[in-house]
This record gives structure tokens, C-alpha cells and sequence, in this order.
């Protein structure tokens, strides 16, 4: 596995440890469809959240959510579509990012945006 691949892994155990300590539960993880890829799909009773994970070592200037372009963005639609279409539900969808920042011995810290685009 590459070093970028071992850190976007990890980072997706941190953001997926993140929603379960506020009562998330994982219901999918790396869901594909034709259009793309989401990272976690969690649920807690209210809302079904399709999460994309944004993982990053050390300081840069933008905000690791900035890389969630228009473009990505319709992807993961196109992408939370497909899954709702074949898992029809009642809950609230909705649009999350997770960035996640790893200090070089693994440890990592989370920001977590709710609703961060429709």
C-alpha cells in the first residue's frame, strides 16, 4: 500500500472513530458506484451522513475541505443517489466532510463539517 493510500486509511479510521463516539454508526465504507467513491456512510437515527475524508500531514495553506471541488462534489451525489436508490430509508441525507490532520507519530485530530455542501 503507498504511503498516501496507508494515510487516507488511516484517516478514515479516525473520522469513522469520530462519528461513533457521537453515536454514528458505520454503515458503509469506500461505497462505489459508476461515479465515484465515498468514503463513510453513517448513520444515527436523524440523518444519514455520506462523509468524504480528507486526510493531511502538517500545515499547508488551504483547507483540506477546499479539495472537495464542485466537481467532487457531484460525484458524491451522483454517487449518494445510487446508494439511496438501492437502500431507500427515511432518514435525512446530508453532505459531511471530515479533515483529518496526522502528526508524524499517527496520532490524529478531526474537524468534522456538517452539511458542508447540498
Amino acid at each position: 500500500m503507498s504511503v498516501g493510500a496507508e494515510r487516507g486509511r488511516r484517516g478514515e479510521e479516525l473520522a469513522a472513530a469520530y462519528l461513533a463516539d457521537r453515536g454514528y454508526t458505520l454503515v458503509a465504507r469506500n461505497y462505489h458506484s459508476r461515479y465515484g467513491e465515498i468514503d463513510l456512510i453513517a448513520e444515527n437515527g436523524v440523518y444519514l451522513a455520506f462523509v468524504e475524508v480528507k486526510t493531511r500531514r502538517g500545515q499547508r495553506v488551504s483547507a483540506p475541505r477546499e479539495a472537495v471541488t464542485p466537481a467532487k462534489q457531484r460525484r458524491i451525489r451522483d454517487t449518494a443517489l445510487c446508494y439511496l436508490e438501492a437502500r431507500p430509508t427515511a432518514l435525512q441525507p446530508r453532505f459531511d466532510v471530515a479533515e483529518v490532520y496526522l502528526s508524524q507519530d499517527g496520532q490524529g485530530r478531526v474537524e468534522y463539517f456538517e452539511n458542508a455542501f447540498e
